[in-house]
């Protein structure tokens, strides 16, 4: 049996009323249930660094166009001026789109790489996943609670100088599609984000010290082709917690099963790394 289409898949127009809709209902959703957005900000920074990192902002990715990473860099320029220096209090929600806002044209962001359904395109505001991913990883390395997650559920490119955990990314979509963590804990953290010319940076910061420090191993990594005749990358990440006093473990928590599509050329793939 024919599957029927989505009314969103007749055509731009009909894209753009579902698409109208779906962001409304989640403004409606937010003012029910009264999540507060956090909106403050301050420049100067809070004396306690809960994590920091750093990526590369123009990557070389196979059979990508190098243009779409040079438009990325504009992209998050425009989006961390946004979210840099912004204060999440005790009981408030961080939202990426609410912080952002509209990656438009009129607003000067340009065509960047989009992955929709795991396949490739380009839009305005297009690479702005890497700051979301950023932010997603500077989270995990604290308590604070994430209430909002997407993962992309496919293996995209290969494993070419990776060096955090694969699957530990989010997607991101205006508006429908956001990030969002939930400060849980008794104190306001910060948020600090910034760029030069080679990397993005990121930190959260807060008022007082972290007692633990986490950090995030991945496992039983592999490939394996099954019934299908696809190949799919497997790996179990997980979050440990250790006691800064004693630098002893004291919590290990699996936080994902990955079991994701291999979408590029096989060849590219580890023979080692392969499982029968």
């Amino acid at each position: 049996m024919k599957k029927r289409k989505l009314f969103c898949e007749y055509g731009k127009i009909p894209y753009k009323i579902s698409t109208v809709k779906e962001n409304l209902r989640k403004d409606i959703k937010d003012l029910f249930q009264k999540n507060h957005i956090a909106k403050q900000k301050n420049k100067e920074n809070f004396k306690y660094i809960w994590k920091g990192d750093a990526r590369i902002i123009r990557r070389k990715l196979y059979g990508v166009d190098m243009q779409l990473q040079i438009n990325k860099a504009k992209n998050l320029e425009l989006a961390g001026k946004e979210i840099d220096g912004l204060i999440i209090k005790p009981g408030e929600v961080f939202s990426f789109w609410n912080t952002i806002g509209n990656p438009t044209k009129k607003r000067g962001y340009l065509k960047g790489l989009t992955i929709s359904s795991g396949k490739f395109g380009q839009n305005y505001g297009g690479g702005l996943c890497q700051m979301a991913n950023l932010i997603h990883y500077l989270v995990l390395h604290t308590p604070l609670e994430v209430v909002e997650l997407h993962h992309h559920t496919d293996a995209l490119f290969p494993d070419f100088k990776r060096t955090v955990p694969f699957g530990t990314g989010t997607s991101v979509a205006y508006k429908t599609i956001d990030y969002r963590f939930k400060n849980t804990l008794d104190v306001p953290v910060q948020l600090r984000v910034w760029q030069d010319e080679v990397m993005l940076y990121g930190e959260i910061r807060s008022i007082k010290p972290l007692e633990v420090k986490y950090k995030l191993v991945e496992e039983d990594s592999f490939y394996r082709k099954e019934e299908d005749g696809i190949f799919y990358r497997n790996s179990n990440v997980y979050r440990l917690k250790i006691d800064k006093n004693t630098d002893k473990q004291v919590e290990k928590e699996l936080i994902l099963k990955n079991h994701s599509k291999v979408m590029y050329d096989y060849n590219l793939i580890p023979k080692e790394q392969i499982r029968s």
